[in-house]
C-alpha cells in the first residue's frame, strides 16, 4: 500500500509540475517581482486576485517537492489523497491535492493556511477539471510502471529461460499431453515455449502503450475543452512527455478519454494474458520437481497466487470499464488501483521468480534417461513401419506385460517380437528417440 502511495504522489507532482510551470507574475509582500514558468501565463490564462493584481502561486516546482517530502507541511486528509474508495472521477484526491499546493504557496507567500490567498479552484486547478486530471495521471502512472519497472522484469525472465533453452537444448525427455506419456522432445524445446509465452507476454503488453500515452488532460469536465485555451492541452502533453521521458500526447478524441477507459481494459486484458502463461510455466515446473524431496515450490506457488489476483483484478477492471455512464466514467479509481496494482504484483513476482528458481534450475539427466526409455509411447516411432494399429498392440501388450518397450532386464523390444511385427534390428533402427524430436529428413 505504501508504494502505491509513493507512486501516485510521484505521479500527482509530475503531473502538476507539467501543468503550473511557466512565466507568471508574482506579487510577494514586497514590491518586487517574479516570473515563473507556467502553461496557463503562456497562453495568457494570467491569475487576478480579487483587487485585480496579477499573481501567481509561489513557485509550484517548491511546492511540489514540498508536498513530495512532506517538508514543513502537516494537512490531515494525507491519506484521502490516495483513498480508492471515493467518488467515481477522483475528485476528493484532485483537490486535495489542489488545497495542499494552494496552501503551501500562500505559506511561501507570508499567508496563512485557509485563507485561501491561492486559491485551490481558481489557481491552482485553472484550466482544469477532476474529470481530465485524475484520468491523465491514470495513464502516466500505468505508463511509467510498465516502463520502468514491469517489462524490465519480464525481460529479465525472458532472458533466463532462453538461457535454460539453450542450456537444455541436448535433453531428451519424454513429453506429455493431457499430463501423461507423449513422444520425445528436448527439455531445452520445453523451456522455449515457455521463453516465447513471456516475449510474447512482453509484446502484448507494450501493444497497449500507445493508447496509455494518449492523456484527457485539456478536456475539462466533459470532453469539450471548456475554460481553456486553443493549445493548452498539446502543450500539456509535451511536458508530460518532456518530464517522463514518454511519448505522451493529447488524446485524440477528449470524450472517448473521460468517458471510457478502454486503454485500462485493454492493457490489464494483455495482464491477464501474462498471468496465464505465468501460472502454466509456474505449474510445469511445479509438477517437474513433485515428489523429490521435501522441499516445497515456494516459488511456483506464490506465482500462481499473484497470477489468480491479477486475473481477478482484469474482472474488476472490466466491469468498472463498463460503467462510463454517458460523458464520464464513474469507476477510475478502482480501474487504476486495479492495474497499478496488477502491474506490481506481476511485476514483482516475474522478478522474484526468476531469481529464486528459474535461474537454479538443474536437469536431472540420469531420471529423465530413464523415464524417457521406459516410456511406451516411443511405439510412435513404429508407425510408419508396422502401421497404427500393429504399433498400438506392441504398446498394450508391453503395458499389459509390465514390460518397457526397451526393456531393462528383458530383450529388447520383447513385446514386439512376441507379436511377431519387428525384429530386434527393426526395432533398434526404428526407436532412436533422437531421431523423434524434429521432423524426418
Amino acid at each position: 500500500m505504501l508504494q502505491e502511495l509513493q507512486q501516485w504522489l510521484e505521479t500527482m507532482s509530475s503531473l502538476c509540475s507539467c501543468i503550473y510551470t511557466s512565466p507568471v507574475q508574482l506579487k510577494h509582500s514586497s514590491d518586487s517581482t517574479t516570473t515563473l514558468s507556467n502553461l496557463n501565463a503562456d497562453l495568457s490564462l494570467q491569475v487576478f486576485d480579487r483587487n485585480g493584481d496579477v499573481y501567481g502561486m509561489a513557485s509550484p516546482l517548491i511546492c511540489i517537492n514540498d508536498v513530495i517530502t512532506g517538508r514543513d507541511i502537516a494537512f490531515l486528509l494525507f491519506l484521502v489523497l490516495f483513498f480508492i474508495w471515493q467518488t467515481d472521477s477522483g475528485t476528493q484526491s484532485n483537490m486535495n491535492a489542489n488545497e495542499v499546493i494552494a496552501n503551501r504557496a500562500a505559506e511561501i507567500l507570508g499567508h496563512k493556511h485557509g485563507e485561501k490567498f491561492v486559491h485551490p479552484n481558481d489557481h491552482v486547478n485553472r484550466s482544469q477539471s477532476s474529470n481530465d486530471t485524475f484520468p491523465t495521471v491514470m495513464h502516466i502512472a500505468a505508463a511509467v510502471e510498465i516502463n520502468s519497472r514491469f517489462i524490465p522484469r519480464l525481460k529479465q525472465l525472458h532472458t533466463s529461460l532462453h538461457s535454460k533453452s539453450l542450456e537444455f537444448k541436448d535433453i531428451i525427455k519424454i513429453g506429455r499431453t493431457h499430463t501423461q506419456d507423449a513422444t520425445p522432445l528436448t527439455l531445452g524445446q520445453e523451456f522455449s515455449g515457455y521463453s516465447t509465452q513471456v516475449k510474447y507476454g512482453i509484446d502484448r503488453v507494450t501493444c497497449t502503450l500507445p493508447r496509455m500515452y494518449q492523456i484527457a488532460q485539456g478536456g475539462t469536465a466533459l470532453g469539450t475543452g471548456l475554460n481553456t485555451k486553443k493549445g493548452f492541452d498539446v502543450k500539456i502533453a509535451a511536458a508530460v512527455a518532456e518530464e517522463t521521458n514518454l511519448p505522451f500526447v493529447t488524446a485524440e478524441n477528449k470524450f472517448e478519454a473521460l468517458a471510457a477507459h478502454d486503454a485500462f481494459v485493454e492493457t490489464s486484458g494483455s495482464l491477464n494474458t501474462v498471468s496465464a502463461s505465468l501460472m502454466k510455466i509456474a505449474n510445469d515446473i511445479l509438477v517437474h520437481v513433485a515428489a523429490l524431496g521435501k522441499v516445497n515450490p515456494t516459488q511456483c506457488e506464490a506465482l500462481t497466487m499473484v497470477c489468480a489476483q491479477v486475473m481477478g483484478n482484469h474482472v474488476a477492471i472490466t466491469v468498472g470499464g463498463s460503467n462510463g455512464h454517458f460523458e464520464l466514467n464513474v469507476y477510475k479509481p478502482l480501474i487504476a488501483s486495479g492495474l497499478l496494482r496488477s502491474l506490481r504484483l506481476l511485476g514483482d513476482a516475474s522478478a522474484s521468480f526468476e531469481k529464486n528458481c528459474v535461474r537454479g534450475i538443474q536437469a536431472n539427466c540420469e531420471r529423465i534417461s530413464k523415464l524417457l526409455h521406459e516410456s511406451l509411447m516411443l511405439v510412435t516411432s513404429l508407425n510408419p513401419k508396422i502401421g497404427y494399429d500393429n504399433a498400438a498392440a506392441v504398446a498394450k501388450k508391453a503395458h499389459k506385460e509390465g514390460s518397457t518397450l526397451e526393456g531393462y532386464s528383458s530383450p529388447p523390444c520383447e513385446a514386439a517380437l512376441k507379436l511377431e511385427v519387428l525384429t530386434s534390428e527393426e526395432f533398434d533402427k526404428l526407436v532412436v528417440p533422437e531421431k523423434m524430436i524434429g521432423p524426418s529428413d
